[in-house]
């Protein structure tokens, strides 16, 4: 029992990183991004790969989150010429894109039959509970660094800027604040923040394949920062954790009546489960849990 929970803890961990750069790109800048699976992916497969080849796992980590930020740059050229709608578009083929690429090229990421034994986090202590344990507490301090990092930032003038972008970008232009910028910045720290979650996941699941990185992750993300609350640094990891209680829940409602449903039924109620609850909080708590009711 204690090995799930610190499982479900360590994804939960992940999918705050995930939430914390999805906040920091819609949530504070107003950039739609339907393409952040691809960010995590690539960050996944950078360090998995880079770490079989003997380089140390800090350096590793590092380079996922280089990696990750360098594929936002182009993307964050392509905002600057595109509205909102459009654009969202362009991230979602953009995390798609990234998946094909990764399914095609099997020279380097072994096509759909996956990377297999990716060093883990902390190798020296195992594969049992003292090695999650050390893994929990390091994305832990991960998750806090970024959070506090993304807190200071909505407080200074750069965090300022980024918010003017999301509520009227026309009246800082006209201020003499050139938003191209500070976009592309901020698309960049979000997908850092998103290969570093994906460095923690390849390294804790120590096996990776394409299937893992389906756009379905961008909607779990999506729904784990409209439940916390959108343009919160706080939101989003209560909402990180609230996906994770709704999805690893659902996992007993076929004990209630086990004959009665199938596995296949129960993977599509599950789904059902989650969507309500994203139903339900967007008519009765559009702001988030922890968002401000003033600003509906």
């Amino acid at each position: 029992m204690e090995a799930y929970l610190v499982a479900i803890a360590i994804i939960g961990a992940i999918y705050v990183l995930l939430t914390l750069g999805l906040t920091l790109q819609y949530g504070l800048t107003g950039l739609v991004n339907f393409g952040h699976v691809g960010f995590f992916a690539i960050g996944a497969y950078a360090s998995a790969i880079v770490s079989m080849q003997g380089v140390p796992l800090v350096a590793s980590f590092a380079f996922a989150a280089l990696l990750a930020a360098l594929a936002a740059w182009p993307i964050g050229l392509v905002a600057l010429r595109l509205r909102d709608d459009y654009f969202a578009v362009v991230t979602l083929g953009f995390g798609e894109t990234v998946r094909l690429a990764i399914t095609s090229e099997k020279w380097l990421t072994n096509g759909v039959q996956g990377i297999p034994g990716i060093p883990r986090t902390f190798a020296g202590l195992g594969v049992g509970l003292p090695g999650a344990l050390a893994t929990l507490a390091a994305i832990t301090l991960v998750c806090v660094a970024a959070a506090l990092a993304l807190r200071r930032i909505t407080r200074s003038p750069f965090g300022r800027v980024i918010e003017a972008i999301r509520d009227n970008e026309e009246a800082l232009k006209a201020l003499g604040k050139d938003p191209a910028r500070f976009k592309i910045q901020v698309l960049a720290l979000g997908a850092a923040l998103a290969g570093i979650a994906g460095a923690f996941y390849a390294h804790y699941i120590t096996y990776l394949s394409p299937d893992q990185f389906i756009p379905l992750v961008t909607f779990y993300v999506w729904m784990a920062m409209i439940m916390g609350g959108v343009g919160r640094v706080s939101g989003a990891v209560v909402g990180a954790l609230l996906l994770m209680l709704f999805l690893e829940g659902t996992r007993f409602l076929r004990d209630i009546a086990p004959d009665a449903i199938s596995g296949v039924a129960m993977a599509s109620l599950r789904l059902g489960a989650v969507g309500l609850a994203l139903i339900l909080f967007t008519l009765f708590r559009p702001q988030g849990l922890v968002g401000d009711y003033t600003r509906r």
